[in-house]
């Protein structure tokens, strides 16, 4: 239970310092955009990682799904499944200008993580017999996780000259971004010992992530009704 303690403490701080980041980009970003036009590969693949490990949810979403594989392969599988669907939303979302509020979609973003530990715990296949097929599940919330970041994006007043070729480089940044996360969460990991589903540790740690996941839900809904 002292891993399991160890990983909660990460998980807590995680939520707590990236209600300050979460899908938002700094000021300080913003400045080092503001102005230029035209490919800017390096500097956006530089933000474009930036985001990724900085953001929490993300990371916290990535930890869900995870857990339980112990296979290369499937791990391969599913994160490219994820990204998948985030690179879709992410550049379509921007150039296409969807309109769509972002502390929805963020809440969305919260509950996906609540989803996955929820899952984790047997709770679909406890309640309803059976659970959703996990890889569609991945894609679908990747989908939401990439126009999370597109509705940010949209609020800089990206140039138009460049803008594809920038989009491409954040994307490519981002998806560095997380397997740099995903190389160290995998090695936490494996730190810990073998887990079984009902085992002690697996129980903490998918709980603490239903709890952020609704906790970061909840603050959202509430940002969205006082907006």
């Amino acid at each position: 239970m002292r891993t399991a303690s160890y990983l909660l403490l990460v998980l807590l701080t995680l939520f707590l310092v990236g209600g300050a980041y979460g899908h938002n980009v700094s000021l300080e970003d913003a400045r080092l955009i503001a102005g230029k036009t035209g490919p800017q590969v390096l500097l956006y693949m530089w933000l474009g990682a930036k985001h990724m490990v900085t953001g929490y949810d993300h990371l916290l979403f990535l930890v869900g799904v995870i857990f339980y594989l112990r296979n290369v392969r499937a791990i391969a599988i599913f994160v490219s499944l994820f990204a998948l669907g985030h690179s879709i939303t992410l550049i379509s979302g921007v150039l296409l200008g969807l309109d769509v509020n972002p502390y929805l979609v963020d809440a969305i973003i919260g509950l996906s993580v609540a989803y996955k530990g929820f899952d984790n715990l047997d709770g679909f296949r406890t309640l309803f017999g059976d659970s959703p097929d996990e890889r569609m599940a991945v894609f679908v919330f990747g989908l939401f996780h990439g126009l999370g970041l597109a509705t940010k994006l949209q609020d800089l007043g990206l140039a138009e000259d460049g803008l594809l070729a920038n989009l491409i480089s954040f994307n490519v940044g981002v998806e560095l971004g997380q397997l740099a996360a995903l190389i160290v969460i995998i090695f936490i990991l494996r730190l810990m010992p073998p887990k079984t589903a009902h085992s002690r540790i697996g129980t903490a740690v998918n709980i603490g992530l239903v709890i952020a996941g609704f906790a970061l839900m909840a603050y959202q809904l509430a940002l969205y009704l006082n907006s």
